[in-house]
């Protein structure tokens, strides 16, 4: 069965314009036998003008006569000719169907809980949301905030695998940079090492003076008569 853009309108045209039987319309429309049968008595979809697969591109001339010549033979549709066009990447916010809006703050749990390297921005980016709505979610002011369990938006169809696993590298790439020149700038001031510390115990007071302690008969000496 065929994807065809306008089923019915399609096999009326086939039905006025070919030879094709009634099994090989209904195969290449994705009709019921009996469905094409009554568009063919005028029971069904009747005053319904027919739409030319051919000029729509989903059917070529060779394929009819293939048809017309073998009744067992089964119609392909022809190949889309901008199918292969790569589309450009969406610009501005991601629009969220309403039904998926009120899972985004379990997506902001999750990222909060597994991710925390990843920014607002790509988190609001990504799924959609604002940064005032990851704030909440983050601080736990937000209104359901008893209700919200962190869930990954894959799962909940907010984005694509590869779009998430997209950002979280460029996080991790971002967050090991950072963490690299912070080791090559140092630690910056801090305690001296334990052996200086040591050495400057052990320095001798320039203030001291050279040669033994002096003991009591030294200091009581110039008393004696």
């Amino acid at each position: 069965m065929a994807d065809i853009l306008m089923p019915k309108a399609t096999a009326v045209w086939l039905i006025d314009n070919t030879t094709l039987s009634f099994e090989q319309v209904a195969e290449f429309c994705g009709l019921h036998k009996l469905e094409v049968k009554g568009i063919a008595d005028g029971d069904v979809a009747e005053n319904m003008r027919g739409v030319d697969p051919i000029s729509g591109g989903e059917l070529t001339r060779e394929e009819i006569r293939k048809g017309e010549e073998d009744n067992t033979y089964r119609l392909k549709k022809a190949e889309s000719k901008i199918a292969h066009i790569p589309q450009p990447k969406r610009k501005g916010a991601r629009y969220t169907p309403v039904a998926r809006r009120q899972d985004k703050p379990d997506a902001i749990a999750w990222f909060i809980r597994n991710h925390p390297e990843v920014s607002d921005a790509q988190i609001s980016k990504l799924i959609g949301t604002t940064k005032a709505t990851i704030t909440n979610v983050r601080d736990k002011t937000h209104w359901n905030s008893p209700n919200i369990k962190p869930v990954d938006p894959v799962t909940l169809g907010l984005c694509s695998q590869i779009e998430l696993d997209e950002v979280v590298n460029k996080a991790v790439d971002k967050r090991r940079k950072m963490d690299a020149q912070a080791a090559a700038e140092g630690d910056g001031p801090g305690l001296k090492p334990a052996e200086d510390t040591d050495a400057a115990s052990q320095a001798v007071d320039p203030d001291s003076r050279d040669g033994d302690e002096p003991n009591a008969d030294d200091i009581f000496s110039n008393f004696k008569r």
